[in-house]
């Protein structure tokens, strides 16, 4: 008997894209592909400074890409700062985005609920804003309980617009099961 595996499904087709999708593709096809992994093959390091730089607004620059002094701790970025709710909405907004679909959501029971950019953003301002009246701030931490729903993304970004520390509780779980998640999670809060 063979210790080996063999595979009896090989699939070599190549399924091209259309044109229209090709133009409207953020890396037009292979050869752009092909370019973008040979500069990072070249100059890893400035490979991701430039694409941290075109694609990431930070409210701190970064001076040092890659930190591998405490191996295999390593830290990318990590003297740079940034929000990631600014550079998710915001970031989009000043593209021309604000009144592209962001998100869409499907209910268990049909409904469809399409909310752009710019409607997010104010969303998730307005919660920010009740949070911090709460008296929350960076560092501090919140457990979201919440179904599946546009709400439980704009509590998300809210939390990290805010630098809050954040678990999502699926709000589907029976009170008892939160009871046993929370209590697991308790002593590392």
């Amino acid at each position: 008997m063979s210790n080996s595996i063999q595979s009896v499904m090989v699939e070599t087709r190549v399924f091209p894209p259309p044109q229209e999708f090709v133009k409207q593709a953020n890396i037009s096809g292979q050869a752009a592909y092909d370019a973008l992994l040979e500069e990072s093959d070249r100059d890893p390091e400035g490979f991701w400074r430039r694409l941290a730089n075109e694609n990431l607004q930070w409210t701190k620059p970064f001076t040092q890409v890659l930190d591998e002094s405490n191996a295999p701790f390593y830290k990318w970025f990590g003297d740079g700062e940034l929000n990631v709710s600014a550079n998710c909405l915001e970031a989009n907004i000043e593209r021309g985005l604000g009144e592209k679909v962001a998100l869409i959501f499907e209910a268990d029971g049909g409904e469809v609920t399409k909310v752009t950019y710019q409607e997010l953003y104010e969303r998730v301002s307005q919660m920010a804003n009740g949070l911090k009246s709460l008296g929350y701030k960076a560092g501090d931490r919140a457990i979201i309980y919440l179904p599946m729903s546009v709400e439980a993304v704009v509590a998300m970004q809210a939390c990290a617009r805010l630098g809050v520390i954040h678990s999502v509780v699926f709000g589907g779980f029976s009170p008892r099961h939160c009871t046993s998640v929370l209590s697991t999670l308790a002593p590392h809060w």
